[in-house]
């Protein structure tokens, strides 16, 4: 998220986000607010979120927040939009065939500008295009699967054991791999030096080194591989085993999968013949991502 003004200068804008290793390395440098971390649908967490809010737009004087979601969303609509402020709330580019949970409030909330990167069929939300349509599938290539990068992202809510206990098995034996474990505890797991954190710049070297991504189906995730040329494995997390609230990552997934950006892969599914064909893929990018076309103060909501 972030806040200013459609009259503010650019270097007039905070930044609104959970602390972690991944934010703090990527937002270095810019104006930046850290709010208290908040799971998913931790609707007593929104409420104090709330008050955090109240207190930095009052102070910071903002009149316009442009936000993704999801509970500091939440938390930034009433003090806003009290204040008769600019709100641009824009869907997850993980949400492919209908809104997540804060996009089905904010759909019924007045005074509220709404975006989706999918063209559903709802007039309430208008449709700007994907941050994946920048991509496009690359030339084949010759690699043997000797780099390794497996995350979990950054995530403290969810563990993901079942992904890193099946990259121990089927992971070739002398493989070089960094582990991005996140809130996952790997006790137990041979073969694995797990990090719970890996700062974004040396991520992104060692993603642009590796013959082979594997990840969940996170959106920030997805968007690193491809960024760096690689044509990521991404195993959905799965509600019914507690990895996540929902099962969105599976439509993220298979939404890049059918672009031919990405191979779905469920936990089971995930072998050597998925490590090899995922290594003798590419993608390249097609223009840089276009200025999301964001409504200007005054005009009508969707």
């Amino acid at each position: 998220m972030w806040l200013g003004g459609s009259r503010l200068l650019d270097d007039e804008i905070v930044w609104v986000t959970f602390e972690t290793g991944l934010s703090r390395s990527l937002l270095e440098g810019h104006d930046v607010c850290f709010v208290r971390y908040t799971k998913p649908r931790d609707y007593a967490g929104v409420l104090r979120l709330t008050l955090d809010a109240e207190r930095l737009v009052r102070n910071r004087k903002v009149d316009r927040v442009v936000t993704t979601g999801a509970n500091v969303a939440l938390a930034f609509l009433l003090s806003t939009l009290t204040r008769r402020g600019d709100f641009h709330y824009i869907e997850s580019a993980a949400r492919t065939d209908a809104p997540s949970e804060t996009g089905r409030v904010m759909a019924h909330a007045p005074g509220v500008h709404r975006y989706a990167q999918y063209p559903w069929l709802d007039r309430r939300w208008r449709y700007a295009g994907s941050v994946f349509d920048s991509f496009r599938p690359g030339s084949p290539r010759q690699a043997k699967v000797q780099r390794v990068v497996v995350t979990a992202g950054t995530t403290d809510s969810f563990s993901f054991r079942r992904l890193f206990a099946r990259a121990v098995r089927i992971l070739p034996p002398g493989a070089e791999v960094l582990w991005q474990t996140g809130s996952t505890d790997v006790s137990g797991l041979r073969r694995i030096n797990p990090r719970s954190h890996v700062p974004s710049t040396e991520l992104a070297a060692a993603v642009a080194d590796a013959d082979v991504v594997i990840s969940h189906a996170g959106a920030g995730s997805a968007l690193t591989a491809l960024e760096l040329g690689r044509h990521p494995i991404l195993v959905p997390r799965e509600s019914a085993f507690n990895e996540h609230v929902d099962d969105h990552q599976q439509q993220i997934a298979r939404e890049l999968d059918r672009r031919g950006l990405a191979l779905c892969c469920a936990v089971g599914q995930l072998d050597l013949q998925a490590l090899q064909y995922a290594a003798s893929r590419t993608v390249e990018t097609v223009s840089e991502p276009l200025p999301f076309p964001l409504a200007r103060m005054g005009d009508s909501r969707c």
